[in-house]
C-alpha cells in the first residue's frame, strides 16, 4: 500500500514526465510513458537462428513482427521465470517497435527534470538518464531513440 501514498503524493506535485514503472526481480525500472503502445501478457513467440539468448524471438502484432527482448536475460539475472506476472511491453520507438519481458509493472509515476540524472558511464549505452526520487528506489529510464541519435553522432564525428 505504501506504493499507493508515494504515488498520490506525486499527483499533488508540479507535473513532469511520467514513467510506466515495472519490475526485473527485486529492482523497479521506468520507462517513458509516451513509448508504451501497449501491455501484453507473454506469449510464446518465434525463435531466429543465431541471435543472443535474450532476443526470445519475433511476434506478428496485428502484422507487424515485433523483436522480443527479454531484459531479465540482458541485465543478467539468475532465475528467469515465466509465469502469470511476465509481461511484455510494446515499445514505439520511431521507426521501430519493440517488445520487452518484464516480471511485471505496477504504476505510473510523475518525475521533475530535477529527479532526474545523468546515468552512470557504465550504463550510459544502454540507458540515457536515471530518475531518482528521494526515499524511493532509483528508476532507470530507457530510451533507446535518443541513445541511438547519441550514438549515431558520435560515429559520424569519429568517422570524420
Amino acid at each position: 500500500m505504501t506504493g499507493m501514498t508515494n504515488v498520490t503524493k506525486l499527483a499533488s506535485e508540479p507535473s513532469g514526465q511520467e514513467f510506466l514503472v515495472f519490475t526485473l526481480g527485486d529492482e523497479e525500472y521506468g520507462i517513458d510513458i509516451l513509448k508504451v503502445q501497449e501491455i501484453r501478457g507473454y506469449d510464446q513467440v518465434t525463435r531466429i537462428a543465431n541471435t543472443p539468448a535474450f532476443i526470445k524471438g519475433v511476434t506478428n502484432l496485428r502484422g507487424v513482427i515485433v523483436p522480443i527482448v527479454d531484459l531479465r536475460i540482458k541485465f543478467s539475472q539468475v532465475d528467469v521465470d515465466y509465469n502469470d506476472n511476465t509481461v511484455v511491453i510494446v515499445l514505439n520507438l520511431g521507426q521501430r517497435v519493440v517488445g520487452i519481458v518484464v516480471d511485471g509493472v505496477s504504476d505510473v509515476l510523475s518525475l521533475t527534470a530535477e529527479q532526474i540524472r545523468p546515468a552512470p558511464g557504465i550504463c550510459r549505452d544502454a540507458f540515457n538518464r536515471i530518475s531518482h526520487r528521494t526515499g524511493r528506489t532509483g528508476r532507470l529510464h530507457v530510451d533507446s531513440g535518443e541513445h541511438r541519435k547519441t550514438a549515431e553522432q558520435r560515429r559520424d564525428g569519429a568517422v570524420r
